[in-house]
């Protein structure tokens, strides 16, 4: 099946093309039989608006459809009896309907659609008995249709889309952190910040949390996906430790900056390399972490548990030897490090399997 649907996709057949295809079809043959109705457009149209990407956008469009439908065809009932399609009548409905809804606040596809069903309705309405109601019985079918297909046919799931997003996200993570160790390389006259590779960063967990939140969405009303939701639950925790950690890095970027500015003391080149072993040990556990959050294997436990205990260690050997620097200002900025270093040390260590692996090691 998923080839199949790989090769339909490269051909522009989607799977969301085919099912509104399918959906508008459907919604024509059971109109026709049930109503008896030579041209059910309502239905079809119905059907084809409201499949969505998801079923909750499905939902969402169904609802809005019918109550503009229901909203146009009371305003044409109650109005045709006194109006005759013509242009002025058509301004008077449509004006008068659009601006009732508007008042309403209601949402901005209810108000078009009530124009458009106002409109047919009093157009068709005068000369065919029960055409306002069967409109409405129309919409209803289609939508209901368009809903249950989208839901029961291959329903979308993004949740493997979040899942990539995390591992990515952790991996750019350390990658930023890492590269950070570039600013105590610099001089007077080459400064740097990183506030570029951090920039970037935000805008990869802004990316991040668009596609947990269109996986939330693929799971909502869905009945085939509900055993996905714990595990959605598990990676909505997982991206906000990432986000935390994210907090932690602009913060080291911003204590590494003012080590540059502190002109009147400069760190022995022991102190730099020790500073930057200790970064990059740490910059390792958020991949690691990253990659076991997604991939809770035995390899991936094993390897993040390694490389927690080694950023522990190198943490506690350069918090150690600060006592040889006399510069407050100095040890003030490395504090404020060492700290952020720590704490996301401590977000990759949350992970039950690897705590208890943790617990282990250090008994």
């Amino acid at each position: 099946m998923k080839k199949l649907i790989a090769i339909l996709n490269k051909i522009g057949l989607t799977l969301q093309i085919v099912k509104t295809a399918f959906a508008a079809s459907l919604s024509w043959f059971v109109a026709t039989s049930l109503l008896h109705s030579e041209y059910p457009f309502f239905a079809a149209t119905a059907a084809i608006i409201t499949v969505q990407v998801t079923v909750a956008d499905s939902v969402n469009k169904a609802s809005q459809r019918i109550i503009g439908i229901i909203g146009g065809v009371l305003l044409s009932m109650l109005l045709g009896h006194w109006f005759q399609i013509g242009a002025i009548s058509i301004f008077f409905i449509i004006i008068l309907g659009m601006g009732i809804a508007k008042a309403l606040r209601m949402n901005q596809q209810i108000i078009s659609q009530i124009a458009i069903s106002s409109l047919l309705v009093l157009a068709f309405g005068q000369t065919r008995e029960g055409y306002a109601y069967e409109r409405i019985i129309e919409t209803i079918i289609g939508s209901g249709i368009a809903v249950l297909i989208n839901a029961l046919i291959i329903p979308q799931n993004a949740v493997p889309n979040v899942e990539k997003g995390i591992i990515t996200y952790s991996k750019l993570a350390a990658t930023t952190l890492s590269n950070l160790t570039a600013l105590l390389d610099t001089t007077s006259d080459m400064i740097i910040t990183g506030r570029a590779a951090v920039d970037i960063l935000i805008k990869e967990d802004e990316k991040c949390q668009d596609t947990l939140e269109l996986a939330e969405q693929s799971l909502k009303y869905n009945p085939l996906l509900t055993n996905l939701r714990a595990r959605l639950s598990q990676l909505t925790e997982i991206i906000i430790q990432l986000q935390r950690i994210t907090i932690q890095i602009r913060g080291i970027r911003r204590g590494l900056v003012d080590l540059q500015n502190i002109s009147q003391y400069q760190l022995e080149p022991d102190y730099l390399q020790q500073l930057k072993q200790t970064i990059e040990t740490t910059a390792t556990c958020i991949a690691a972490y990253g990659q076991t959050a997604v991939h809770s294997t035995q390899e991936n436990i094993n390897f993040l548990s390694e490389a927690i205990q080694v950023a522990l260690t190198a943490q506690a050997q350069f918090l150690n030897n600060l006592s040889d620097i006399s510069s407050l200002a100095t040890l003030r900025d490395l504090g404020s490090i060492l700290t952020d270093l720590g704490r996301i040390v401590s977000e990759t260590a949350t992970l039950p399997e690897v705590a208890e692996k943790l617990n282990a090691l250090q008994d």
